[in-house]
């Protein structure tokens, strides 16, 4: 009964949060734009048309992490801040729930947001099989990084809005902390990190640069699915959140 119980809370919570997305321009919005920058960067700048490569690994998946670096905390900065700023906090935590039941059914309800709008970016996964013959493996994982990049950011900034109660503020710390941990992480940036400090330091720079979105996803675009990968996001998911649970609990104690 206890189980039914929550699982109940937490449903509820999740049709309340999703509803809401419906109710509000902003899911409509940032859908539209997510589909422009992820179609307009594939074929403008990722040369989608003028490749004689059948994938979509450059084209189309290796924007996305950029995309999601705005978008994603544009989707999440609502889930605790937006109740704040209604006044619906204290009630929210008055009520027969615990924090977990509320945490987990927003997190998926956006979530659900971020799947619906990788799956109307299909249309270019047919444009590419009619194009060619592409090896569904890399589009396959290429997806799931993509999708597993975005979770981490939403779960990123639900940890952020649960410490503030003005979205603006939680906007920026969370794109803050998602440009950090693309960057530090960015093929690019280590390789010259690595070749500035002394070789000494180097298994130390790795060691961070492991620990970026970027380092893992780039891999699984490729067509490398690799459980460590998708146990790294998992992972950054549920760290999040314990951290979100955390600052629910100071401020409901």
């Amino acid at each position: 009964i206890m189980k039914n119980r929550d699982l109940a809370n937490t449903m509820a919570i999740f049709k309340r949060e999703f509803l809401s997305y419906f109710n509000s321009p902003v899911l409509y919005v940032i859908v539209v734009i997510f589909l422009l920058a992820a179609m307009g960067f594939a074929f403008f700048f990722g040369r989608f048309l003028d490749s004689d490569n059948a994938s979509l690994t450059q084209a189309f998946f290796f924007w996305h992490p950029w995309i999601y670096i705005v978008l994603a905390p544009a989707v999440g900065m609502r889930m605790w801040s937006e109740e704040h700023r209604l006044g619906t906090f204290e009630l929210l935590m008055t009520m027969p729930l615990s924090p977990w039941q509320a945490i987990i059914g927003k997190f998926v309800a956006s979530a659900l947001v971020w799947a619906i709008g990788l799956a109307l970016t299909f249309s270019i996964v047919l444009t590419v099989c009619w194009l060619g013959d592409p090896d569904p493996g890399p589009i396959m994982t290429g997806y799931a990084a993509s999708y597993l990049y975005a979770l981490g950011c939403l779960a990123v900034t639900s940890a952020a809005s649960a410490y503030t109660r003005s979205q603006v503020v939680c906007f920026i710390v969370s794109v803050a902390l998602c440009i950090l941990l693309t960057l530090i992480g960015y093929p690019g940036i280590v390789d010259t990190v690595v070749r500035t400090l002394p070789g000494s330091l180097e298994s130390v720079v790795r060691f961070v640069s492991y620990l970026s979105f970027m380092d893992h996803f780039y891999e699984m675009s490729k067509g490398i699915l690799v459980i460590r990968d998708v146990l790294y996001f998992v992972s950054v998911i549920v760290i999040a959140l314990v951290v979100t649970n955390m600052g629910l609990r100071s401020k409901r104690a």
